[in-house]
């Protein structure tokens, strides 16, 4: 789009617009003029308003999720400059971590640390460096068509070294402040990607699974009866790692025999029927309280740890096990589950500083103490370790257990809990710092923050930092070989300083390799631990390590923190939120930012996870490329999405945004601008938008002076909720005020901006048109950055005070709250609510608008209500095609009663057996009784609060206007009840029918892309002259001219001289109406007499590409002036239309099928008719055409004036 539009580009905007091609041209400009970069420098020195933008991967192309998050960013990133402050926007990469390493691990057929180590850490580092931005140029071409603006150029990412060096900040800090411990936790550990998982990772991707579950026998050690301990599981492969049993203290066992094979065994009494299938099955033999069995020892099913006897195979208590599944006895493998690991560790089963009893490799396969299946990977082993089980006789029960199971959320492989040695950062000490500092933060929505997040706060546990990998910040700890001396590095400076050692970068293959010397005479140099940071700690530390802090200007970063504004997806709560929160708090005891918008998930239309292998959603770059940037992101924030809830995303959404808002909207701006060109055309004068004239010459106009105070209440409204973050409300509010101004401003005052108010009325509401359009584009620039650019290019040029250059740079107005004015918003509402009734009627009895009705009943017992509704009463006629409106408080004086009929399906649902009951009650409900529970909002039934929705109320009339075919339609909104008389009568008929022509009139001057002062004539005809159409079409023609305006007239021989434009015949009233419009200048007719020929549907046309083209046209004469002959004619007609041995007749009457003889002078100007047989057909169109079919040029050849036809087949 060029910026060098003049007032002629103005004069015809176009009828159609391609919102995705003019979203493009508005792109390149912002390009080309730097708008983004001037709207940084027109802003710069205005107060800061800070925005931290979470750092996505740049190994996958952007999804629905990023686009929504963005979309939220983008538009309070925007409407904070729009209100004068300077919003420093940068583009954040996350570029360590697991998803880059899982690729590698993939494209390489890397399988564990042992591999990595051969190929090298440098190596395999480089192979990650070059795959971290390989969609960056995408990500930056898809988030720009988006509209979204952001620094690209100026962006972080995670692997700067000057950004490692502030996390190695960040990281000293904890470690000074005694937060930083090394220790052994059970955790979620991925064995595809060998390393362990945070607990807010782990909760990414749970997945409903079946696994094998296990009843296994525990045979007590010197028990009188023999009895043995039942043990329930569903990951046998942690079987080979039993160390003991644990029960809960309080609640009651059984020892039991089973009547089947007259073993004995203890469980839970609570299970037995879980267990055993039947309470038959076993005879109870005693009961006794858990506590009972504490400290009894029993056989191991594996002796592959038996050297650990001494404290381990016996039974323990604790309060962790439930009566809620397995046996009610819990085997435990300390290394494999974290309550198993505190059971154990409090009972001296395991100590902290013993060998880890943990007998799985990286990759999670047996090692060599379990000889019976070394090797295996456990998922796999299950199987053979319940057949060797069986074989072993300890195999009470097995069988398949569908439940909830954690998912790797890269490699979506199943998860295990192993114990890892790891570095943590102690979180369980700060609970209340943390939900003090999260107090002092704002989100929306709030639910979000007082219960997800606030509760996963006061659950917070230390966080394991570390992971067991290579791509990454290293933890800058330097240790010595016996682990008595530790130094923490906190940054480059200081590492140089104690090694002497020159470093250029932090990277593993870099750092590695640097040792610091003992300050202890005689000892060994200090080395690095091997272990990096988790990325998540990256992601947390990225408000520091964007800005360097504190190695580069420290006091810009303090004066802007913390952050006005976040926000992400409502995953992130365990996830960048907690992380940032942890960190802050920690290192500042407060929040890392103010505000927070958390939105909710984006899922395929059938409510499943999008996922490119189902290819369940639409490719948003196919999509943007149909309907346009805009119409994608107001259907997003315009949903429940915004809320936290999830979105179903449905392409028909997106098309709806363009059909309902983007096109009303568009043409209210096309109708001004085409009527300042009528108005300039008429009255020979400039228009110019003149703020200083409006404030002057005013408007008392009604609906001028409503959607003015409207735009105002808005801007008011906008300003209170944008401050508030909630777009929620803000965006149906903008999108209502477009159905306000396009459904109800320009369709209520068509004829006052057509001018037939006079001049001044005209320029009053053309003022207020343009005026509430340009307010509107300014209002949704953040929201449809494009289309307002393109309205506002425009726009502009009708405002000689309004700003060169983009509508982002113009500020938001503010709310002239002098010109709300109430009382007129709250009366066109309630005029809206009676014509919105009146429609709803209409509708019932499928009465079109265009024909009029005799009377409307406004039927309200508050007389302001009514006072309101007389105040716009011509509105209220005009809208409806009524002929008068009455106002009552008296619903009696009409024989209106109500009648309450229940929603049967809706209370089905809900009440289940006491429906019945309440549906027959609300029958019986009485009229005033009905009245009043309706002013409450909703009904009290029989004990049940009912809402309006699950209770219809029927309005039925009584006395002589009672029955089915009643004059009177009626309808309410519960508040005010409106009654429509339907009865016709001739003289409502006959205008209702000249409506009809005129809106055939108009259709076809939208067809033919006419505007309204375009100089044309109509013409009509009509197949029966006695018919009503004709009558109506005479005696109304000046009603007709006035609404269409354009002469429309009877058609006749001299309308065929005139230059045709377009032409008709559609059918109404069962006869054929046939509407030319054609220009005032005469048409160019053919120098030499000429025929037509029409060819019939039935007739293949070999050799023409076109089909459809069966019509042509040719001279009568040569140039010479010699009449052709009939076999002349058929050779042409055969060559032209190529059918050639083809059987037919020509013949100038459809109806007689008389075969031409001969051709003679009197054919000319005459359509000949090429038939196959009786049943052939001519097409409509191609009948009665008196003007040649083809297009032509007159030429003068040798002095003789003849006719050249320039296409034959005619399209």
């Amino acid at each position: 789009m060029s910026l060098k539009l003049t007032k002629v580009d103005l004069e015809r905007i176009p009828e159609n617009i391609n919102f995705s091609q003019e979203e493009e041209n508005v792109l390149k400009y912002w390009n080309e003029e730097k708008v983004f970069e001037n709207c940084l420098k027109q802003s710069k020195g205005k107060p800061r308003y800070t925005f931290y933008d979470g750092p996505p991967f740049a190994t996958g192309l952007p999804h629905y999720g990023h686009i929504l998050a963005g979309t939220i960013k983008d538009i309070v990133t925007r409407y904070a400059h729009q209100q004068g402050y300077h919003v420093e926007r940068r583009f954040g990469w996350d570029c360590h971590g697991l998803p880059v390493e899982f690729e590698i691990d993939k494209n390489l057929g890397i399988k564990g640390p042992d591999d990595v180590n051969k190929m090298g850490i440098a190596a395999y580092n480089n192979e990650c460096r070059k795959i971290v931005m390989r969609y960056a140029n995408e990500w930056e071409q898809i988030v720009g068509r988006l509209g979204r603006w952001i620094d690209f150029k100026n962006d972080y990412k995670t692997l700067y070294p000057w950004f490692m060096e502030s996390v190695w900040w960040v990281f000293k800090q904890l470690y000074t402040k005694g937060m930083v411990y090394q220790g052994v936790k059970v955790m979620p550990y991925s064995t595809a990607c060998t390393t362990p998982l945070s607990n807010f990772e782990s909760g990414q991707n749970y997945k409903d699974v079946q696994d094998p579950m296990v009843f296994v026998s525990m045979p007590l050690i010197d028990d009188k009866d023999k009895a043995a301990l039942i043990v329930w599981t569903t990951t046998p492969w942690t079987l080979p790692s039993n160390m003991a049993c644990c029960v809960n203290p309080e609640l009651t066992y059984v020892k039991v025999k089973e009547k089947a094979t007259g073993a004995i065994y203890i469980i839970m009494e609570s299970r037995i029927e879980y267990v055993f299938k039947t309470a038959d099955a076993v005879e109870v033999l005693e009961k006794f309280p858990g506590k009972n069995l504490k400290g009894l020892c029993y056989e191991p099913p594996f002796d592959y740890f038996k050297k650990y006897k001494d404290t381990a195979f016996r039974v323990l208590c604790d309060n962790y096990v439930t009566e809620g599944s397995g046996s009610g006895v819990v085997h435990q493998a300390p290394y494999f589950g974290e309550d198993d690991y505190r059971v154990c560790l409090e009972n001296n089963v395991v100590k902290r500083d013993q060998e880890i009893i943990c007998p799985l490799d990286p990759n999670g396969r047996f090692t060599k103490e379990v000889t019976d299946f070394v090797g295996q990977y456990v998922k796999d082993a299950d199987k053979n370790i319940m057949k060797l089980l069986k074989e072993k006789g300890r195999l009470v029960r097995s069988g398949q257990h569908m439940h909830s199971y954690p998912f790797c959320w890269r490699s979506d492989t199943p998860l295990i809990y192993k114990a890892v040695p790891s570095w943590f950062v102690r979180v369980e000490h700060m609970t209340k710092q943390l939900l003090a500092s999260c107090a002092q933060t704002y989100w929306v929505p709030d639910n979000v923050k007082e219960k997800r997040f606030g509760n996963w706060l006061k659950e917070a546990r230390d966080w394991a930092i570390s992971r067991n990998r290579y791509w990454g910040t290293p933890i800058p700890l330097w240790m010595s070989p016996s682990g008595d001396e530790i130094v923490c590095i906190g940054s480059i400076e200081e590492l140089e300083k104690l090694s002497g050692v020159k470093v250029t970068d932090l990277h593993r293959e870099f750092v590695d390799v640097i040792e610091i010397p003992s300050k202890i005479p005689g000892n060994p140099p200090l080395k690095r631990v091997p272990e990096v940071f988790d990325c998540w700690f990256e992601s947390g530390s990225m408000p520091y390590a964007q800005q360097h802090y504190p190695f580069e200007n420290p006091q810009d970063f303090i004066n802007n923190f913390p952050a006005d504004f976040i926000a992400e997806g409502i995953d992130q709560t365990r996830g960048w939120f907690y992380t940032l929160l942890v960190i802050s708090t920690a290192l500042f005891n407060k929040p890392p930012f103010k505000n927070l918008i958390a939105n909710g998930l984006v899922l395929a239309a059938d409510g499943q996870k999008m996922s490119k292998r189902k290819q369940n959603y639409p490719d948003p770059k196919l999509l943007v490329d149909k309907y346009g940037a805009d119409a994608v992101r107001l259907y997003l924030i315009n949903s429940p999405v915004v809320r936290a809830e999830n979105l179903k995303f449905k392409e028909e959404g997106v098309r709806d945004i363009i059909k309902d808002v983007f096109l009303p909207w568009f043409n209210a701006y096309r109708f001004l601008f085409q009527n300042i060109h009528r108005l300039e055309a008429e009255e020979k004068v400039v228009y110019k938008y003149d703020p200083k004239r409006r404030e002057r010459e005013g408007s008392d106009n009604v609906m001028d002076v409503w959607i003015a105070s409207f735009k105002e209440s808005l801007l008011d409204f906008i300003a209170k909720e944008m401050k508030a973050y909630r777009l929620y409300t803000v965006v149906p509010r903008l999108t209502k005020y477009i159905d306000q101004l396009t459904n109800w401003y320009v369709r209520m005052n068509r004829r006052r901006l057509k001018g037939e108010g006079g001049i001044k009325d005209c320029y009053n509401a053309l003022d207020t048109l343009y005026d509430v359009l340009m307010a509107m584009v300014k209002m949704m620039a953040p929201f449809t950055p494009f289309l307002t650019e393109y309205m506002y290019q425009r726009l502009r040029l009708l405002d000689d005070n309004a700003s060169n250059g983009s509508v982002h740079y113009e500020m938001m107005p503010a709310a002239n709250m002098s010109n709300i004015n109430v009382n007129i918003e709250r009366a066109v509402s309630r005029m809206q609510a009676v014509v919105e009734l009146g429609r709803v009627m209409r509708d019932r009895r499928t009465v079109p608008i265009k024909y009029p009705l005799t009377e409307v009943v406004v039927i309200h017992q508050q007389q302001e209500y009514l006072d309101d509704v007389k105040s716009l009463q011509e509105f209220i006629t005009g809208e409806l095609n009524v002929r008068s409106i009455v106002l009552s408080q008296d619903k009696k004086k009409y024989g209106v009663t109500l009648r309450a009929e229940p929603d049967s399906k809706l209370l089905g649902i809900r009440l289940k057996g006491d429906a019945k009951v309440v549906s027959q009650k609300i029958r019986e409900l009485t009229d005033s009784e009905i009245q009043e529970q309706s002013k409450h909002g909703y009904f009290e039934v029989a004990g049940h609060r009912l809402e309006l929705n699950e209770v219809r109320v029927i309005y039925q009339f009584g006395g002589e206007t009672a029955g089915k075919d009643s004059d009177y339609e009626a309808h309410s909104d519960n508040d005010v009840l409106v009654l429509l008389n339907m009865k016709p009568n001739q003289e409502l008929v006959d205008e209702g029918l000249a409506r009809e022509i005129i809106n055939r009139v108009q259709k076809l001057k939208k067809k033919a892309q006419l505007i309204p002062t375009d100089p044309v004539i109509i013409t009509f005809s009509v197949s029966n002259t006695n018919s009503d159409i004709m009558r109506i079409a005479k005696s109304h023609q000046a009603f007709i001219e006035n609404v269409i305006k354009s002469k429309f007239v009877e058609h006749d021989a001299s309308a065929d001289k005139r230059e045709l434009l377009i032409e008709e015949t559609q059918e109404l009233k069962d006869v054929q109406l046939r509407l030319k419009i054609t220009g005032l200048k005469e048409r160019a007719v053919p120098k030499l007499p000429w025929i037509n020929i029409a060819v019939a549907d039935d007739i293949e046309l070999r050799y023409v590409e076109n089909k459809s083209a069966r019509s042509a046209s040719f001279n009568l004469e040569d140039f010479n002036g010699n009449l052709l002959t009939l076999d002349q004619l058929k050779s042409e007609i055969e060559g032209v239309f190529g059918f050639y041995g083809t059987n037919y007749i020509i013949t100038l009457s459809l109806t007689d099928r008389k075969e031409l003889d001969k051709v003679t002078k009197e054919l000319a100007g005459k359509t000949l008719f090429v038939l196959k047989g009786a049943k052939s057909t001519i097409a409509s169109h191609l009948l009665n055409k008196n003007y040649p079919f083809s297009k032509f040029t007159n030429k003068n050849v040798n002095g003789n004036e003849v006719t050249v036809y320039l296409e034959n087949p005619a399209n």
